[in-house]
């Protein structure tokens, strides 16, 4: 059985760091979804069929990856902070931009197109 970590509260301006970088990724999140709903609702029907729907859902799904994965990372680094331990790794950054590169080549790609 592993013996319990020490805690202590962190200083209140990390943790309000912390809270202020979770409050990015979800604002990222929420953008990345109001740029789906709008491709999919307001973009013309593309010459590609599906092209529009599919980049709509490239981007909605990104949104739901960014929302779901904030909370551990904040929560992650919460702990962090408090067993004084260095804060961890997040792989939401990877993901953020392999993701907008993604978007960004299709949208890219259609565009050329048409």
């Amino acid at each position: 059985m592993a013996a319990e970590q020490e805690e202590s509260e962190p200083d209140y301006r990390f943790t309000l760091a912390n809270e202020r970088t979770f409050l990015a990724w979800i604002r990222t999140a929420l953008g990345l979804l109001a740029g789906g709903v709008a491709v999919h609702q307001l973009v013309p029907e593309l010459s590609v069929p599906g092209a529009r729907t599919a980049l709509a859902a490239v981007c909605v799904a990104l949104a739901a990856v960014l929302a779901g994965g904030s909370y551990p990372r904040w929560r992650n680094a919460q702990l962090a902070m408090r067993r004084g331990q260095p804060l961890p790794r997040s792989y939401l950054i990877l993901v953020l931009a392999c993701g907008v590169l993604v978007i960004t080549a299709f949208a890219a790609v259609l565009m050329v197109t048409g």
